[in-house]
């Protein structure tokens, strides 16, 4: 299980003002405390960036790989953005991500078909919303997977996400046993080893506070290594959520256990 860090978002005030200014010193450092946290990955979450996203994108990116030398999650909904991160990244990089969403389809499948890079599908219904169930989540994955193909996507590069719920929805915990069965059920509905990908901060979105969150995140996040996750984007930076998520990578892993 992949760790990815999802620290470095534009919802952070902090992050915000020095992507408005182009101030690298508070972007270098988020990184370089995920990577010492111990992040496998690191999403760069620009949000829509409507004004100056190329330029902004490109910054975000350029000063990341300055800073650290791990891989990259471009998250952005704009595709202009996208573009530029692709064209600044030293490295391979993930795109995050397209789904059954028109728009999605027709500018984020070509970038990523073009790059051969990997990419998130989100398991979105074709107006955006979330399916209320499992089987609403693997009808989407079908037909994702088929627009994939058609766009001539490597089934190998596809990541997908079933979109973890609030628990603070109606009938969030009952989706949430939803993305477990879609995580376990994928490979054999679609005939391959699938990749998955689980939003655990999504979880407890509107929390009241930091001892809620980290309940709860700990008490899902083992469900998501046990159905097999292969990605966990996570906020590293609470050492008591990241200690259990490396627990139960060691548990579910196939090397040979040490205590060391």
């Amino acid at each position: 299980m992949i760790i990815v860090a999802d620290n470095l978002r534009i919802t952070r005030p902090i992050i915000a003002q020095a992507v408005e200014r182009l101030d690298p010193a508070p972007i270098r450092d988020m990184a370089l405390r995920c990577k010492n946290a111990g992040a496998d990955a690191i999403d760069i979450n620009s949000g829509p960036l409507s004004r100056r996203p190329a330029e902004r994108m490109t910054f975000l990116v350029e000063t990341v790989q300055a800073a650290v030398d791990l891989p990259l999650v471009l998250d952005t909904t704009n595709p202009e953005a996208m573009a530029a991160g692709l064209a600044a990244s030293r490295r391979r990089v993930v795109l995050n991500g397209v789904s059954l969403e028109a728009d999605k389809l027709a500018h984020i499948l070509p970038l990523a078909q073009k790059a051969d890079c990997d990419l998130i599908a989100y398991l979105l219904r074709p107006d955006g919303h979330v399916p209320p169930d499992a089987a609403g989540r693997m009808e989407a994955a079908v037909a994702l997977f088929g627009e994939c193909q058609a766009a001539g996507i490597d089934p190998g590069r596809l990541i997908f996400d079933p979109i973890v719920a609030p628990l603070a929805w109606q009938e969030g915990n009952r989706q949430n046993m939803a993305v477990l069965e879609v995580i376990r059920t994928l490979p054999d509905l679609l005939g391959f080893p699938v990749k998955t990908i689980a939003g655990l901060s999504n979880l407890t979105t509107g929390a009241p506070d930091n001892d809620l969150r980290r309940r709860y995140q700990s008490a899902f996040l083992p469900m998501l290594a046990a159905a097999g996750t292969s990605m966990l984007l996570m906020n590293v930076l609470d050492p008591a959520v990241l200690g259990i998520a490396k627990a139960c990578r060691r548990i579910c892993g196939s090397a040979i256990f040490t205590w060391q």
